[in-house]
């Protein structure tokens, strides 16, 4: 038995090895890098190394886990979990040893560098005209003369007063309604909702007298990978906080068609990872409600964004469908619903969700909130926008015709399934630079603003170390390679002797290029593997072939600008994109960031109610392109595996950018850098 190993795989990192049967997780974690928090030496005291092992399919992993593939519940775990309290199905890592093959989540919080949502809310004038206000009524005493109950005088005064006509109150403010209106001497603030669908006004809340709130609403921005919020004052469009958190379902699947796969394979899949989000959501609206020093109660609306298998997923309902041509949506409309329909008990009992419409079913409400945001069907110029995320959604179009897209991506982008790649947290590195003549690199991590090799830049780091390389980090690393040619058209690392850097080491029959060697200090060496390029070459060429077939549907040759919208748009440079090939060739002054756009558009719809109506009738002018059945989309796959193209020239880009003509493979077939995706 001592001789055997079993696979064991963690999650959010992807970073999987074998070991033997009746090594502690922790033990594990250490040994692959894995972030994984300890501060008692695994003796079972601290509690902060909590995993969540998962059983059942991971088609994905290519693993089945059984039961028993961790040790069993021990004694140290029971005395914590009943001294201390502990999630149920989590397990201490230092306790739970290997028995089999097993796929292991990393919560947050047990996380030592604990992730960076990179989804701040960008500055936006919004018209102020939220679905849910405060409205101050006098109403007329009670008369034995003229009988009527205290609800519809109430009605009644609000009809007169504010122009409402139609309200409607459930029990609970029914049974509040007569005190209320005692003590405030028959003058009250009601919080009224109005919807959008059947123009319904309720009262969610009755105050004595005259009350300033607060009354907040959330925007949330529910992606594959990452869950981000704003917290926003309903009277002014104030974001009070900003904040975000992983998302858990990452450990049924790093890609959309990976969690479809897990709920088709797994009964009852789907209601485990519905759970997972909803409780996920539960512990963002209180947490950042803290950040903003308010009451979860406060809290009386939710919009969500959302692709069309979190949608599902967040509905409960089965994404199965989506996982199959011609891939149906339950429903592609906007929907408004009780907070309490999804279980989201954090919040104000009568606050109110609404849910932005699908444009078709791989582009999401998200893409129709970066449309809502970024108004592509006003412009006067031809313009493409990139939604960079696990599944890209892209937009082209102008006053004329918008058309849309989503791309299967796939995770390399957010650090995913790269050799030191990791989520973007302190310690990551985030930006890359390569000297083209002596090879040797600098870079910048996340929480420093010095490069290293600046003066005081091992001080300024000190605390987080360099742990691994971020999404943006690997783009620009990437890049820089194949400008100080290190890497060639095809994507191939050269030799030593080939590109005149020992940094470049040989691995088997590839090579690799050192970035980072921290092994004298105890750290990692961070590497770009030959595996890490193809992934980025996998990725960037799904962006780029679904961009490049909208354009073809338009019938245009060229881009007059870009937009890169989300965390990507943000953190990466035009010219490093450009030059990876993830984007069309274009002015490269005329490649801009919209920050996160998707949130901007939840943020527009929750502070403003004639927007749900401007989607609504916006995402029906949208053209959707199926990526998924366009034979096309794979020739242009394969040519966006070239970096930066195999056929398009990037006139713009060579105007300020020369490439090395390095070629280090007679052959020149690119390996497998053909092979295309499967949706994610």
């Amino acid at each position: 038995m001592a001789d055997e190993e079993a696979l064991v795989i963690f999650t959010p990192s992807g970073k999987r090895g074998r070991f033997a049967i009746g090594t502690p997780i922790l033990t594990a974690a250490r040994q692959l890098g894995v972030d994984l928090d300890s501060v008692c030496g695994g003796r079972g005291i601290c509690s902060k190394c909590q995993i969540t092992p998962g059983y059942g399919e991971f088609p994905k992993h290519g693993v089945t886990v059984d039961a028993d593939a961790l040790s069993e519940w021990n004694a140290v775990e029971e005395r914590y979990k009943s001294k201390r309290g502990m999630i149920d199905g989590r397990r201490l890592g230092c306790q739970a040893k290997v028995m089999g093959d097993v796929v292991v989540d990393v919560p947050p919080e047990s996380q030592v560098h604990k992730q960076v949502i990179r989804k701040s809310a960008t500055e936006r004038a919004i018209a102020m005209d939220p679905a849910t206000r405060l409205l101050f009524v006098e109403v007329q005493e009670p008369d034995m003369h003229e009988p009527s109950g205290d609800f519809e005088r109430l009605a009644r005064a609000l009809a007169d007063q504010w122009q409402v006509e139609g309200v409607t109150a459930d029990l609970s403010i029914l049974r509040r309604l007569q005190p209320v209106l005692r003590k405030g001497e028959w003058k009250v603030t009601v919080a009224l909702h109005r919807g959008n669908h059947d123009n319904a006004s309720r009262i969610l809340d009755i105050w004595p007298g005259f009350h300033e709130g607060p009354v907040l609403g959330l925007a949330i921005d529910l992606g594959s990978t990452t869950i981000a919020a704003h917290l926003c004052d309903l009277t002014d469009g104030r974001v009070m906080a900003s904040s975000g958190l992983m998302n858990p379902q990452i450990r049924f699947g790093e890609d959309l068609m990976s969690r479809v796969s897990y709920a088709m394979m797994n009964p009852g899949g789907d209601v485990e990872m519905t759970r997972a989000v909803r409780e996920a959501i539960n512990a963002l609206a209180a947490s950042i409600a803290t950040e903003a020093a308010a009451l979860p109660t406060a809290i009386y609306e939710v919009v969500f964004v959302c692709n069309p298998v979190m949608h599902h997923l967040l509905l409960g309902i089965d994404p199965v469908e989506l996982g199959q041509a011609p891939f149906a949506l339950a429903t592609s409309s906007s929907l408004s619903l009780p907070a309490t329909a999804l279980d989201l008990t954090h919040l104000n009992p009568q606050a109110q969700v609404y849910i932005l419409p699908c444009i078709a079913g791989h582009v999401g409400a998200d893409c129709a909130a970066v449309a809502l945001s970024e108004e592509p069907g006003k412009s006067e110029d031809m313009v493409l926008i990139v939604d960079v995320g696990t599944n890209a959604e892209i937009l082209l179009g102008n006053k004329t015709r918008v058309l849309a897209c989503s791309s299967p991506t796939g995770p390399a982008f957010e650090g995913a399934q790269i050799s030191s790649g990791q989520r973007a947290a302190p310690g990551a590195i985030e930006r890359v630079e390569i000297a083209p003549v002596t090879k040797e690199p600098r870079f910048r991590v996340i929480g420093s603003d010095l490069w290293s090799d600046d003066p005081g830049f091992a001080l300024a780091t000190a605390t987080t170390g360099i742990t691994g390389i971020c999404g943006s980090g690997i783009i620009e690393a990437v890049a820089e390679m194949r400008m100080a040619g290190l890497v060639d058209p095809g994507g191939l690392i050269g030799s030593p002797e080939q590109t005149g850097t020992a940094r470049c080491l040989p691995e088997g029959r590839t090579h690799s290029y050192l970035l980072h060697d921290g092994s004298a200090e105890g750290g990692p060496r961070i590497l770009v593997t030959q595996g890490d390029i193809r992934a980025i070459q996998l990725a960037k060429s799904a962006l780029y072939a679904g961009a490049r077939l909208l354009m073809d549907e338009m019938g245009v040759d060229k881009v007059d600008r870009v937009t890169l919208a989300g965390a990507f748009g943000a953190h990466i440079s035009p010219k490093h994109a450009m030059v990876l090939g993830m984007i069309p060739d274009a002015p490269l002054d005329r490649v801009t960031s919209a920050g996160n756009a998707a949130g901007t558009g939840a943020r527009i719809a929750l502070c403003n109610r004639a927007a749900r109506d401007q989607i609504e009738e916006t995402v029906h002018a949208i053209h959707k392109v199926e990526t998924a059945i366009e034979p096309r989309f794979q020739e242009h796959f394969v040519n966006a595996n070239a970096i930066p193209h195999a056929v398009d020239t990037f006139p713009e880009l060579s105007a300020i950018v020369t490439l090395p003509q390095v070629a280090f493979n007679a052959g020149g077939s690119g390996g497998e850098g053909g092979r295309r995706r499967r949706r994610g």
